[in-house]
Protein backbone atom coordinates (compact mmCIF):
# COMPACT_ATOMS: atom_id res chain seq x y z
CA UNK A 1 0.00 0.00 0.00
CA UNK A 2 1.01 3.94 -0.60
CA UNK A 3 1.26 6.43 2.15
CA UNK A 4 -1.86 7.53 0.76
CA UNK A 5 -3.93 4.47 1.01
CA UNK A 6 -2.85 3.87 4.61
CA UNK A 7 -3.46 7.23 5.37
CA UNK A 8 -7.20 6.37 3.79
CA UNK A 9 -7.02 3.54 5.25
CA UNK A 10 -6.10 4.21 9.25
CA UNK A 11 -7.99 7.43 8.87
CA UNK A 12 -11.39 6.14 8.62
CA UNK A 13 -10.49 2.87 10.78
CA UNK A 14 -10.30 6.06 13.49
CA UNK A 15 -13.66 7.26 12.66
CA UNK A 16 -15.58 4.67 12.64
CA UNK A 17 -16.90 2.90 15.84
CA UNK A 18 -14.32 0.72 17.96
CA UNK A 19 -14.78 -2.36 15.96
CA UNK A 20 -13.38 -4.39 18.85
CA UNK A 21 -10.19 -6.79 19.25
CA UNK A 22 -10.45 -8.36 15.49
CA UNK A 23 -10.85 -5.06 13.86
CA UNK A 24 -7.79 -3.93 15.87
CA UNK A 25 -6.32 -6.69 15.38
CA UNK A 26 -6.36 -7.50 11.72
CA UNK A 27 -5.11 -3.68 10.65
CA UNK A 28 -1.99 -4.34 13.35
CA UNK A 29 -1.17 -7.26 11.32
CA UNK A 30 -1.33 -5.22 7.63
CA UNK A 31 0.47 -2.75 9.21
CA UNK A 32 3.39 -5.10 10.70
CA UNK A 33 3.62 -6.78 7.28
CA UNK A 34 4.07 -3.43 5.68
CA UNK A 35 7.03 -2.28 8.66
CA UNK A 36 8.62 -5.63 8.13
CA UNK A 37 8.90 -5.46 4.61
CA UNK A 38 9.59 -1.79 4.33
CA UNK A 39 11.25 -0.28 7.30
CA UNK A 40 15.13 -2.59 7.11
CA UNK A 41 16.50 -1.72 10.69
CA UNK A 42 13.21 -3.47 11.91
CA UNK A 43 13.12 -6.17 10.21
CA UNK A 44 16.84 -7.53 11.22
CA UNK A 45 15.54 -7.52 14.83
CA UNK A 46 12.53 -9.17 14.29
CA UNK A 47 14.05 -11.84 12.62
CA UNK A 48 16.70 -12.27 15.08
CA UNK A 49 13.58 -12.38 17.79
CA UNK A 50 12.39 -15.11 15.20
CA UNK A 51 9.51 -12.83 14.57
CA UNK A 52 8.46 -13.48 10.77
CA UNK A 53 5.13 -12.74 8.67
CA UNK A 54 4.46 -15.82 9.03
CA UNK A 55 4.79 -16.56 12.95
CA UNK A 56 3.40 -13.25 14.38
CA UNK A 57 -0.21 -13.97 14.64
CA UNK A 58 -1.41 -11.46 17.14
CA UNK A 59 -0.92 -7.79 17.92
CA UNK A 60 0.69 -9.02 21.05
CA UNK A 61 3.36 -11.17 19.01
CA UNK A 62 4.37 -8.09 17.43
CA UNK A 63 7.90 -6.83 18.66
CA UNK A 64 8.53 -3.83 20.71
CA UNK A 65 11.33 -1.27 19.56
CA UNK A 66 12.77 -0.01 22.99
CA UNK A 67 12.44 3.62 22.78
CA UNK A 68 16.07 4.21 22.72
CA UNK A 69 16.06 3.11 19.19
CA UNK A 70 14.68 5.96 17.71
CA UNK A 71 17.85 7.98 18.78
CA UNK A 72 20.11 5.59 16.89
CA UNK A 73 18.36 4.65 13.97
CA UNK A 74 16.50 5.33 11.51
CA UNK A 75 12.92 4.14 11.84
CA UNK A 76 11.09 4.65 8.69
CA UNK A 77 9.11 3.07 5.91
CA UNK A 78 9.89 5.80 3.33
CA UNK A 79 12.38 7.81 2.50
CA UNK A 80 13.24 10.20 5.71
CA UNK A 81 14.45 13.24 3.60
CA UNK A 82 10.76 13.19 1.98
CA UNK A 83 8.78 13.82 5.21
CA UNK A 84 6.53 16.45 5.94
CA UNK A 85 7.36 16.77 9.59
CA UNK A 86 10.23 15.28 11.57
CA UNK A 87 9.65 15.46 15.42
CA UNK A 88 12.58 15.14 17.27
CA UNK A 89 12.69 14.46 21.42
CA UNK A 90 13.63 17.23 23.74
CA UNK A 91 17.29 15.51 24.64
CA UNK A 92 17.10 16.25 28.40
CA UNK A 93 19.05 13.25 28.47
CA UNK A 94 21.33 13.32 26.32
CA UNK A 95 21.52 16.79 24.30
CA UNK A 96 24.07 15.35 21.23
CA UNK A 97 21.68 12.53 20.51
CA UNK A 98 17.87 13.01 20.10
CA UNK A 99 15.03 10.93 18.77
CA UNK A 100 13.81 11.25 15.32
CA UNK A 101 10.00 10.26 14.75
CA UNK A 102 9.38 10.80 10.44
CA UNK A 103 6.03 11.49 9.23
CA UNK A 104 5.69 11.46 5.24
CA UNK A 105 2.39 13.20 6.08
CA UNK A 106 0.52 14.74 8.98
CA UNK A 107 -3.22 13.54 7.99
CA UNK A 108 -2.98 10.42 10.17
CA UNK A 109 -1.80 12.08 13.21
CA UNK A 110 -3.68 15.13 13.04
CA UNK A 111 -7.02 12.94 12.25
CA UNK A 112 -5.42 11.14 15.38
CA UNK A 113 -5.31 14.22 17.80
CA UNK A 114 -8.33 15.65 16.97
CA UNK A 115 -11.14 12.82 17.44
CA UNK A 116 -8.95 11.84 20.12
CA UNK A 117 -8.88 15.25 21.94
CA UNK A 118 -12.77 16.35 20.99
CA UNK A 119 -13.66 13.41 23.42
CA UNK A 120 -11.17 13.21 26.02
CA UNK A 121 -10.89 17.39 26.68
CA UNK A 122 -13.09 18.66 24.98
CA UNK A 123 -16.16 16.09 26.48
CA UNK A 124 -17.97 17.08 22.41
CA UNK A 125 -17.83 20.79 23.16
CA UNK A 126 -17.35 22.84 19.91
CA UNK A 127 -14.82 25.84 21.48
CA UNK A 128 -13.52 26.93 24.29
CA UNK A 129 -11.49 30.23 25.35
CA UNK A 130 -7.78 29.23 25.24
CA UNK A 131 -4.65 30.11 26.60
CA UNK A 132 -1.58 28.06 25.44
CA UNK A 133 1.67 27.81 28.07
CA UNK A 134 3.94 26.83 25.18
CA UNK A 135 5.95 28.03 22.15
CA UNK A 136 4.37 28.08 18.60
CA UNK A 137 5.10 25.28 16.59
CA UNK A 138 6.98 28.25 14.25
CA UNK A 139 9.57 28.41 17.18
CA UNK A 140 9.51 25.06 17.77
CA UNK A 141 9.36 23.24 13.92
CA UNK A 142 10.30 19.61 15.40
CA UNK A 143 8.37 19.14 18.53
CA UNK A 144 4.84 17.42 18.45
CA UNK A 145 4.19 18.76 21.50
CA UNK A 146 3.99 22.49 19.92
CA UNK A 147 2.05 20.60 16.85
CA UNK A 148 -0.50 19.19 19.02
CA UNK A 149 -1.30 22.35 20.68
CA UNK A 150 -1.80 24.08 17.36
CA UNK A 151 -4.15 21.49 16.60
CA UNK A 152 -6.28 22.12 19.93
CA UNK A 153 -6.01 26.21 19.40
CA UNK A 154 -6.87 25.77 15.61
CA UNK A 155 -9.69 23.55 15.36
CA UNK A 156 -11.51 24.07 19.14
CA UNK A 157 -9.79 27.51 19.97
CA UNK A 158 -12.57 29.90 20.43
CA UNK A 159 -12.34 33.53 19.57
CA UNK A 160 -9.64 35.49 21.19
CA UNK A 161 -7.64 32.60 22.21
CA UNK A 162 -4.14 32.22 21.70
CA UNK A 163 -0.24 32.16 23.10
CA UNK A 164 0.62 33.25 26.51
CA UNK A 165 4.34 32.97 26.07
CA UNK A 166 6.64 35.17 24.97
CA UNK A 167 10.80 35.36 24.46
CA UNK A 168 11.28 35.20 28.48
CA UNK A 169 8.93 32.34 29.21
CA UNK A 170 4.69 32.60 30.07
CA UNK A 171 3.67 36.10 30.01
CA UNK A 172 2.30 36.40 33.39
CA UNK A 173 0.92 39.82 32.95
CA UNK A 174 -1.33 38.89 29.69
CA UNK A 175 -2.27 35.44 31.69
CA UNK A 176 -3.79 36.97 34.63
CA UNK A 177 -5.60 39.47 32.70
CA UNK A 178 -7.01 36.50 30.09
CA UNK A 179 -8.16 34.88 33.82
CA UNK A 180 -9.64 37.97 35.33
CA UNK A 181 -11.31 38.99 31.57
CA UNK A 182 -12.86 35.15 32.09
CA UNK A 183 -13.85 35.82 35.63
CA UNK A 184 -16.12 39.09 34.57
CA UNK A 185 -17.25 37.45 31.82
CA UNK A 186 -18.06 33.95 33.43
CA UNK A 187 -16.80 32.19 30.20
CA UNK A 188 -15.71 28.53 30.72
CA UNK A 189 -11.56 29.17 30.16
CA UNK A 190 -9.35 26.35 29.09
CA UNK A 191 -5.44 26.30 30.03
CA UNK A 192 -3.51 24.07 28.11
CA UNK A 193 0.38 23.39 28.27
CA UNK A 194 3.69 21.22 29.56
CA UNK A 195 3.39 20.24 33.09
CA UNK A 196 6.41 22.79 33.67
CA UNK A 197 4.99 25.24 32.68
CA UNK A 198 2.26 25.06 35.04
CA UNK A 199 4.76 24.56 38.00
CA UNK A 200 6.24 28.39 36.94
CA UNK A 201 2.90 30.09 36.56
CA UNK A 202 1.46 28.71 39.85
CA UNK A 203 4.96 29.37 41.63
CA UNK A 204 4.45 33.17 40.07
CA UNK A 205 0.65 33.16 41.30
CA UNK A 206 2.30 32.42 45.08
CA UNK A 207 4.65 35.08 45.06
CA UNK A 208 1.98 37.53 43.84
CA UNK A 209 -0.73 36.35 46.19
CA UNK A 210 -3.13 35.54 43.50
CA UNK A 211 -5.83 33.39 43.22
CA UNK A 212 -8.79 33.03 40.49
CA UNK A 213 -11.96 31.49 40.49
CA UNK A 214 -12.45 30.54 36.65
CA UNK A 215 -16.60 30.24 35.11
CA UNK A 216 -17.79 26.42 35.38
CA UNK A 217 -16.95 24.51 32.64
CA UNK A 218 -13.10 25.82 32.84
CA UNK A 219 -10.14 23.13 32.70
CA UNK A 220 -6.97 22.32 32.45
CA UNK A 221 -4.27 20.34 30.62
CA UNK A 222 -1.23 19.48 31.24
CA UNK A 223 1.53 17.47 28.91
CA UNK A 224 4.11 15.02 30.85
CA UNK A 225 6.14 15.71 33.54
CA UNK A 226 8.53 18.65 35.06
CA UNK A 227 12.01 16.71 35.57
CA UNK A 228 14.58 18.42 34.49
CA UNK A 229 12.46 22.01 33.41
CA UNK A 230 11.49 23.46 36.71
CA UNK A 231 11.86 22.48 40.58
CA UNK A 232 9.81 18.90 41.10
CA UNK A 233 6.49 18.60 42.72
CA UNK A 234 4.47 15.75 43.81
CA UNK A 235 1.34 14.84 41.52
CA UNK A 236 -1.00 15.38 44.26
CA UNK A 237 0.39 18.89 45.42
CA UNK A 238 0.56 19.41 41.89
CA UNK A 239 -3.16 19.16 41.16
CA UNK A 240 -4.59 20.22 44.41
CA UNK A 241 -2.54 23.42 43.98
CA UNK A 242 -3.97 23.63 40.35
CA UNK A 243 -7.02 23.50 41.38
CA UNK A 244 -6.81 25.93 44.69
CA UNK A 245 -5.02 28.33 42.38
CA UNK A 246 -7.16 28.56 39.04
CA UNK A 247 -10.52 27.43 40.76
CA UNK A 248 -10.90 24.17 38.86
CA UNK A 249 -12.43 21.48 40.11
CA UNK A 250 -9.44 18.63 40.47
CA UNK A 251 -11.66 16.21 37.91
CA UNK A 252 -11.61 19.24 34.97
CA UNK A 253 -7.97 19.01 35.61
CA UNK A 254 -6.90 16.70 33.01
CA UNK A 255 -3.30 15.16 32.07
CA UNK A 256 -2.25 14.42 28.72
CA UNK A 257 0.42 11.38 28.58
CA UNK A 258 2.38 11.31 24.93
CA UNK A 259 5.66 11.28 23.44
CA UNK A 260 7.13 11.57 20.66
CA UNK A 261 7.54 8.27 18.84
CA UNK A 262 4.04 7.91 19.41
CA UNK A 263 1.40 9.63 16.97
CA UNK A 264 -1.81 9.43 19.64
CA UNK A 265 -2.03 10.87 23.11
CA UNK A 266 -3.24 8.72 25.79
CA UNK A 267 -5.53 11.16 28.73
CA UNK A 268 -7.19 10.32 32.51
CA UNK A 269 -10.63 11.38 33.27
CA UNK A 270 -9.00 14.16 35.67
CA UNK A 271 -7.03 14.16 38.68
CA UNK A 272 -9.63 13.70 41.73
CA UNK A 273 -8.16 10.67 42.62
CA UNK A 274 -4.24 9.71 42.40
CA UNK A 275 -3.07 8.24 40.69
CA UNK A 276 -5.01 8.69 37.87
CA UNK A 277 -5.71 5.91 35.27
CA UNK A 278 -4.56 6.40 31.86
CA UNK A 279 -6.63 5.52 29.07
CA UNK A 280 -6.52 5.82 24.90
CA UNK A 281 -8.86 5.51 21.49
CA UNK A 282 -9.59 2.52 20.09
CA UNK A 283 -6.85 2.48 17.88
CA UNK A 284 -3.83 2.29 20.47
CA UNK A 285 -3.64 -0.66 22.79
CA UNK A 286 -1.01 -0.78 26.27
CA UNK A 287 0.62 -4.02 28.17
CA UNK A 288 2.32 -4.16 30.88
CA UNK A 289 5.22 -6.33 30.80
CA UNK A 290 8.29 -7.90 31.81
CA UNK A 291 11.24 -5.80 29.77
CA UNK A 292 13.42 -9.35 29.71
CA UNK A 293 10.65 -11.62 28.54
CA UNK A 294 8.06 -9.30 26.55
CA UNK A 295 5.46 -11.24 28.68
CA UNK A 296 2.26 -9.47 30.02
CA UNK A 297 2.58 -9.45 33.70
CA UNK A 298 -0.53 -9.77 36.10
CA UNK A 299 -2.90 -6.77 36.56
CA UNK A 300 -1.80 -5.35 39.44
CA UNK A 301 1.84 -6.35 39.42
CA UNK A 302 4.53 -3.51 38.45
CA UNK A 303 5.98 -3.90 34.73
CA UNK A 304 6.94 -1.36 31.72
CA UNK A 305 4.71 -0.21 29.47
CA UNK A 306 4.79 -1.22 25.95
CA UNK A 307 2.32 0.25 23.13
CA UNK A 308 0.66 -0.87 19.77
CA UNK A 309 -0.06 2.48 18.32
CA UNK A 310 -1.55 2.12 14.82
CA UNK A 311 -1.28 5.74 13.77
CA UNK A 312 2.53 5.32 14.10
CA UNK A 313 2.16 3.30 10.21
CA UNK A 314 5.89 5.09 9.12
CA UNK A 315 7.69 3.50 12.18
CA UNK A 316 7.01 1.23 14.09
CA UNK A 317 3.78 0.39 16.05
CA UNK A 318 4.83 -1.23 18.97
CA UNK A 319 7.13 0.43 21.56
CA UNK A 320 8.79 -0.47 24.62
CA UNK A 321 8.97 2.74 26.60
CA UNK A 322 11.07 3.30 29.66
CA UNK A 323 8.09 3.89 31.74
CA UNK A 324 6.29 1.98 34.84
CA UNK A 325 3.38 0.91 35.10
CA UNK A 326 0.26 -1.11 36.71
CA UNK A 327 -2.50 -2.87 34.36
CA UNK A 328 -5.81 -1.52 35.66
CA UNK A 329 -9.48 -1.70 35.12
CA UNK A 330 -9.81 0.74 31.89
CA UNK A 331 -6.22 1.65 31.24
CA UNK A 332 -3.27 1.79 33.16
CA UNK A 333 -1.60 3.59 36.01
CA UNK A 334 1.91 5.70 35.62
CA UNK A 335 4.26 5.07 38.06
CA UNK A 336 7.12 7.26 36.64
CA UNK A 337 10.85 6.17 34.68
CA UNK A 338 11.44 2.76 35.55
CA UNK A 339 13.88 1.53 38.35
CA UNK A 340 16.07 -1.58 39.37
CA UNK A 341 15.05 -4.79 37.71
CA UNK A 342 12.52 -2.82 34.64
CA UNK A 343 15.72 -0.49 34.03
CA UNK A 344 18.10 -3.66 34.00
CA UNK A 345 15.89 -5.14 31.49
CA UNK A 346 15.05 -2.13 29.50
CA UNK A 347 18.83 -1.42 28.94
CA UNK A 348 19.16 -5.27 28.06
CA UNK A 349 16.58 -4.37 25.39
CA UNK A 350 17.77 -2.23 23.70
CA UNK A 351 21.30 -3.86 23.35
CA UNK A 352 19.63 -6.47 22.04
CA UNK A 353 17.96 -4.58 19.18
CA UNK A 354 20.88 -2.75 18.63
CA UNK A 355 23.01 -5.76 17.96
CA UNK A 356 19.93 -7.25 15.50
CA UNK A 357 19.14 -3.90 13.73
CA UNK A 358 22.67 -2.83 13.11
CA UNK A 359 23.76 -6.04 12.31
Amino acid sequence: MTVQEWTTALTEFMEREDGGEEAFNDMALRLFAYQYTNNKPYQAFCRERGKTLRSVKSWRDIPAVPITGFKELTLSCTDPKQAEAVYMTSGTTNPEKRGKHYHPTLQVYDRSMILNFKKRFMQDEAKIHMGILFPTEQELPNSSLAHYLALALREFGGEDSGYLMNSEGVDIPRLFEELERAERRGEPYALLGATFSFVHVLDECQRMGHKFRLPAGSRILDTGGVKGRSREIAADAFYRQLSETFGVPPERCINMYGMTELSTQLYDEGNARIPSVKSGPHWIRTRIVNPLTGEEVPPGETGVIVHCDLANFNSVTTILTEDAGVQTEGGFLLLGRVQGAEAKGCSLAVEEFLRAAKG
